[in-house]
C-alpha cells in the first residue's frame, strides 16, 4: 500500500497538501483511477478557523463547462482526519447549468479539506483548504 501512497503524492503540485495516510490515498485513487489530480478550475471556500467543528460552512464552485459533451459529473468532499473522510459525493448532470454547491459539515480537528471534481472527459481538478478547528464537531 505504501507504493500507492507514494504514487498519489507524485501527482500533487508543490502547493498541494500531502496525502496523510493510506485511507486518503485509497480514496483519492478510487476517485481519480490513477489519473493526475490537478489544482485549478475548482474553488473551495471555507473559513480559515472554524470555531465550532459541528457546523462548518462549505462552498464549492467550478468554472468548468456544463455542456452535454463536457461537464462536471461528480464533486467529492474529503476531510483528511475525520472519522469518515470521504464526507460527500455530489453526482451532477449537464442540466445543472453551473456548479455551485453549498453545505455545512462536521469536522473533528484541524486538517486539510479537499474538493475534487471529476469531468465527463476524465479530467480531475481540485482545490484545498486547511481549516483550523477549535471545538471538535465529531464527538
Amino acid at each position: 500500500m505504501v507504493g500507492r501512497l507514494e504514487a498519489l503524492t507524485r501527482f500533487s503540485g508543490p502547493e498541494d497538501p500531502e496525502v496523510p495516510n493510506e485511507e486518503i490515498a485509497r480514496i483519492l485513487n478510487r476517485i481519480s483511477g490513477g489519473r493526475p489530480i490537478r489544482r485549478g478550475h475548482v474553488s473551495l471556500d471555507m473559513p480559515v478557523v472554524a470555531e465550532d467543528g459541528r457546523v462548518v460552512p462549505v462552498m464549492i464552485e467550478t468554472d468548468l463547462p456544463m455542456t452535454a459533451d463536457n461537464y462536471v459529473k461528480a464533486v467529492h468532499l474529503i476531510v483528511d482526519h475525520n472519522p469518515d473522510p470521504h464526507l460527500a459525493a455530489f453526482h451532477l448532470t449537464p442540466a445543472l447549468g453551473a456548479v455551485s454547491l453549498s453545505t455545512r459539515i462536521k469536522m473533528k480537528r484541524t486538517t486539510w479539506v479537499r474538493a475534487v471534481a471529476e469531468t465527463s472527459t476524465g479530467e480531475i481538478w481540485a482545490d484545498y483548504s486547511r481549516v483550523r478547528v477549535t471545538l471538535n464537531g465529531c464527538g
